[in-house]
């Protein structure tokens, strides 16, 4: 399938987050950052990785040579039942999340900065394609992917998370920008750090988050003594991929779900990573914190997590009637079961995943209030009555109706619509309506307009977003992140410069040599061309060979951030 096609293919709300790849934006040297990257990661982690990583970067369509192109990603991945979009940097995890459940990988277009070439806090295609495709070829852990992202996408965030999110994705565009200054940067860390202080009361996904870096992202497998390198961050990093090994600064710690008491910091090294015994421990270490979750539980602790998160959250009824909103209240009886439940603002009324036609966010702008619970008398939850037996009960259409709920509360109007799926009762409508809790409180007022009522007699789960994504969504496209840019006439005529030393490594004519070394001469440092244009030289060509590597190590004397990379490139 080409982008466009799986673009169409995609749910409408998740659209306007990806983007078409524009193969030629990516300049010369940016190729040079990924050969330098991949050649030197490669060589490294045949010892390190998991026997898995370098037979699926071939599977996958990744090539040591040249940035990949979605396109090329896609045929392979098709065959692993998988799919690629691009991105412009970061995305809402939940969204995030809710592409993997769908077996699709998230790349980001942006390629890493010669200046960021060991590590950058930015989604990068390095990343995103050499970090996280690779491990697809294996079924046990492509199945833990997607059932991550299905898990992910159903945990409740809060406010606070959001904050999160925007300070790490400014932080990482700061970052990457060329024209950042070292004042832009700390303040951009600052607000990082002000809103990680600020989310102290940790949501389930604050809580996934971390499990998802300790494993995805910085994960080790084997045993604490004898392990191999699966995490895509580790992966991706010349830096933290040998970090990683050093044993007396890097603790290594058997993988549990108690990982998700350990923060992360992305601005630094890891000072502690986790040791899983293989991807069917990643899965039951999920599992076992899946069941902890609201959507497995449901119940009043679950919606009164939803009530403290203060975002868009989804309640399902045991009928399977979908309540989504931003949870405002719920009321419990004395033993603690939640018999009433309200949200403010625009709400929907769904099933199975699908809004009820007349039941989204126009018809429910306000806010929305149900019972929860059994009738008097009646033996089983009024869903699963038929109409002939509603109507033995004096439920019927038409008629002035009083329902008494085992809470307390009272529900007295005139019943004036039934909407029913599957031989279930779903939302009774109600006109000249009252809704009064056992005190008297007055929780709908016949003044407030029509009443309609969610029929169920318990919640069975509560989850993060809501019911029907379609229909009310939640998060705002971010403005655009990415750093290709327009190159000036100098950087043009750099780039035509690295693109000539490219070509000599096929087709190699000496002649043009001398020229060249005189070109050269005008970018005194320029590291990365000249190890490029060492790479492209023949081992008989001692002389010119002899030139670039005094210059490098000219460069090595005057820059000290880059003297690890020219030793690496050298030897």
């Amino acid at each position: 399938m080409t982008q466009q096609e799986i673009i169409a293919s995609l749910p409408t709300h998740l659209k306007p987050f990806v983007g078409v790849q524009d193969y030629g934006q990516y300049t010369p040297r940016d190729h040079a950052v990924w050969r330098f990257l991949l050649k030197h990661l490669s060589d490294h982690l045949q010892a390190t990785a998991h026997p898995v990583y370098l037979e699926g970067l071939a599977r996958t369509g990744i090539s040591l040579d040249h940035i990949p192109s979605i396109d090329e990603m896609n045929s392979c991945l098709a065959q692993l039942g998988w799919r690629a979009v691009v991105v412009d940097g970061f995305v809402p995890p939940a969204i995030f999340m809710e592409f993997q459940a769908l077996k699709i990988l998230v790349i980001a277009l942006d390629m890493r900065s010669v200046d960021h070439i060991e590590y950058t806090p930015a989604p990068d295609i390095v990343h995103e394609s050499a970090g996280h495709a690779p491990f697809i070829v294996d079924v046990d852990y492509a199945e833990f992917l997607q059932r991550f992202g299905e898990v992910g996408m159903k945990a409740v965030s809060n406010e606070q998370d959001q904050a999160v999110y925007e300070a790490i994705r400014q932080l990482s565009i700061v970052k990457e920008c060329p024209d950042s200054t070292s004042k832009d940067i700390a303040v951009a860390e600052g607000e990082l750090r002000r809103a990680n202080e600020a989310n102290v009361d940790l949501s389930e996904a604050s809580l996934l988050s971390r499990l998802h870096w300790w494993t995805v992202e910085y994960g080790l497998v084997g045993e604490v003594d004898d392990y191999k390198i699966f995490g895509a961050g580790l992966l991706s990093s010349l830096g933290e991929s040998k970090h990683c090994l050093d044993d007396d600064q890097v603790q290594k710690v058997p993988l549990t779900v108690d990982a998700v008491t350990c923060p992360y910091d992305i601005t630094s090294v890891q000072p502690r990573l986790f040791v899983t015994k293989s991807c069917r421990h990643l899965s039951q270490v999920l599992e076992e914190f899946a069941a902890t979750m609201c959507f497995k539980r449901g119940g009043a602790e679950s919606l009164n997590k939803a009530v403290q998160a203060a975002t868009i959250c989804t309640a399902q009824y045991d009928s399977g009637m979908q309540v989504s909103g931003v949870f405002d209240e719920i009321l419990c009886d004395a033993v603690g079961n939640p018999i009433y439940l309200r949200t403010r603002g625009p709400s929907q009324l769904a099933w199975r995943g699908s809004e009820i036609y007349g039941h989204g966010t126009a018809t429910h702008p306000q806010g929305f209030g149900s019972p929860i619970g059994l009738l008097k008398d009646f033996s089983r939850c009024l869903s699963q009555y038929t109409i002939d037996e509603l109507r033995a009960h004096d439920i019927a259409i038409g008629q002035h109706c009083r329902l008494e709920f085992l809470s307390g509360i009272t529900v007295v109007g005139e019943l004036r619509r039934i909407h029913r799926q599957e031989h279930r009762s779903l939302i009774l409508g109600f006109e000249d309506c009252t809704v009064t809790d056992m005190a008297g409180r007055v929780l709908f007022d016949p003044a407030w307009g029509c009443y309609d009522m969610a029929v169920g007699a318990s919640i069975d789960s509560v989850f993060g977003g809501a019911a029907d994504r379609e229909q009310l969504q939640l998060y705002p496209v971010s403005p655009a992140a990415s750093n290709l840019s327009a190159t000036d006439k100098a950087e043009s005529q750099l780039m035509a410069l690295y693109s000539q030393v490219s070509e000599m490594r096929n087709n190699m004519d000496e002649q043009d040599i001398p020229k060249l070394m005189v070109e050269l001469g005008n970018y005194p440092d320029e590291w990365l061309l000249r190890v490029e244009f060492l790479n492209a030289l023949l081992d008989s060509q001692v002389e010119t060979r002899s030139t670039l590597e005094r210059e490098l190590r000219e460069i090595q004397s005057r820059e000290p951030a880059v003297a690890k990379l020219i030793d690496m490139a050298i030897h």
